[in-house]
């Protein structure tokens, strides 16, 4: 499922804005898309490949994943699914956790998670697609990172990590932002003596140079390299007390001190 177009079925990204990734899910000529916030670089997909949009889905309500809908339901008029509790510009089906989406004509079924953090209504979609376990998990969970705090509490934000830690390992991550570099930064500073951490900084680097994306990535190596889903790491736990200056007994705190030092790092 890498972005060239070949073979019968397979997920894209669209770059926009600076960073974003808009992801394509195609079955032969049939997509859809995830989180558009821009319209015009997924019409010139559609277009440039004779491709037909079939449904919209959304994680959260940020501009930068919302701002394409109407422009492509002016296109195309498809049903648009997202979280149930957030505005939207459009929604046509409002999913919560327990629910499921089904594009028939992707043979596609995704089941919804609530992880509430990054926003108060944020969800993210995962299942199967041509075999492979997936997941949508919108400005959650990054390669190496997690999205910041603007709405949700740390205990929010940890509990929906451990929720999308606890999917299948081999799970492709389709996150929404190619932030992985600084990411890889930030995740030196708090783990240096990490083997595989520093083999996924010179992956990642080369990647960039080359001017591919550092996404998707697999769970398990978020699960090896990501400080966020390795709060219970020895190494970890004493990287962030050393820099919070005093101790810190649970996992929750533990991710609190993380976060509050991502934001502040430079």
């Amino acid at each position: 499922m890498d972005a060239d177009y070949n073979g019968p079925a397979g997920i894209h990204s669209v770059s926009a804005f600076q960073d974003n990734y808009i992801w394509l899910i195609r079955q032969g000529s049939k997509v859809a898309v995830v989180d558009p916030g821009d319209a015009g670089p997924v019409l010139d997909a559609l277009a440039s490949r004779g491709l037909q949009l079939v449904a919209i889905l959304l994680t959260h309500h940020h501009h930068d994943h919302v701002g394409g809908v109407n422009a492509l339901l002016q296109h195309r008029r498809v049903p648009v699914y997202g979280p149930a509790d957030e505005t939207l510009p459009h929604r046509d089906v409002a999913v919560r956790e327990g629910d499921s989406v089904e594009v028939p004509e992707l043979d596609l079924v995704l089941s919804v998670l609530d992880v509430p953090g990054h926003t108060a209504g944020h969800i993210a979609y995962h299942g199967r697609f041509s075999g492979t376990p997936v997941l949508f998990c919108g400005d959650t969970l990054f390669a190496t990172g997690c999205g910041r705090l603007f709405e949700g509490t740390p205990a929010q934000m940890y509990a929906s990590l451990r929720k999308l830690a606890a999917l299948p390992a081999d799970t492709r991550v389709y996150c929404a932002h190619e932030y992985t570099l600084s990411n890889i930064r930030w995740a030196l500073a708090v783990d240096p003596q990490n083997p595989e951490l520093a083999d996924w900084s010179r992956k990642a680097t080369s990647l960039r140079e080359a001017g591919r994306p550092t996404v998707p990535t697999f769970l398990s190596q978020e699960l090896a390299v990501n400080p966020f889903l390795r709060t219970d790491h020895p190494d970890v736990i004493a990287a962030v007390c050393k820099h919070a200056g005093h101790s810190l007994e649970e996992e929750v705190a533990v991710f609190g001190a993380l976060r509050a030092w991502k934001d502040d790092f430079r």
